[in-house]
């Protein structure tokens, strides 16, 4: 069976003060969404038009999701993206149940309801791409909620071993969920969690919590 086409990535919309850092995010997002298939082997030059850049800085952005582990060096072709396993998948989700669960617990007793309510911004945006289809700023805006909630918690190391863990991580189902219309589910939890949060139910974070990362579990066991 062919390989599903994948939707092209977004235009970057020109440069900005941080505009190579802009090109490794959305190549990033690209690869944990699963728009760039494991073992496919990618040009810059071939990749930059979706992007709408030029090569070099695709291709500077591929060298730093190398040191990521993201996908390898193939000399003379490009770079090939790393196939992560059920196994990791399932590894990297059950590290992440033990941290994000309890800390974001943690933050119904603890969280400022301004810092709280300073996070609906990006849970709107969730929502938003993903009635969309906009998989990529809905792979960003996700990072930033959950980081920025985890970082109410004062805990940079812990902040910063989640996001490596989401990076690590691949969600092959996204565009599945987008084409059948079952991806807002998902993204409504984003504004559920803040309620609950805001309500301080501390019971009802962790079943928010709980089934949002199930559903975590779900989008890669879809590829």
């Amino acid at each position: 069976m062919a390989p599903q086409k994948r939707p092209a990535l977004p235009p970057l919309g020109g440069r900005t003060p941080n505009f190579r850092e802009r090109v490794v995010d959305v190549l990033r997002a690209a690869l944990i969404a699963g728009e760039l298939l494991p073992g496919e082997v990618y040009s810059a030059p071939a990749l930059a038009p979706r992007l709408g850049v030029s090569a070099t800085p695709v291709r500077e952005a591929m060298l730093e999701l190398v040191k990521e582990g993201m996908v390898d060096i193939v000399p003379n072709k490009g770079f090939r993206v790393t196939a992560v396993s059920d196994r990791q998948l399932d590894e990297y989700k059950h590290v992440r149940s033990l941290i994000e669960i309890p800390t974001t617990v943690g933050l119904a007793a603890t969280a400022d309801a301004g810092d709280l309510e300073a996070l609906r911004p990006l849970a709107v945006e969730i929502v938003d791409s993903a009635a969309k289809g906009d998989l990529i700023a809905y792979i960003e805006a996700d990072l930033a909620f959950h980081l920025g909630l985890l970082a109410l918690a004062g805990n940079d190391h812990l902040v910063e071993v989640v996001r490596d863990l989401r990076r690590r991580s691949r969600l092959y189902g996204l565009t599945a969920l987008v084409e059948a219309g079952r991806l807002g589910a998902s993204a409504e939890e984003h504004l559920e969690l803040l309620d609950v949060l805001l309500a301080r139910d501390a019971q009802g974070v962790h079943e928010v919590m709980t089934r949002h990362l199930g559903h975590v579990r779900g989008l890669w066991a879809a590829h």
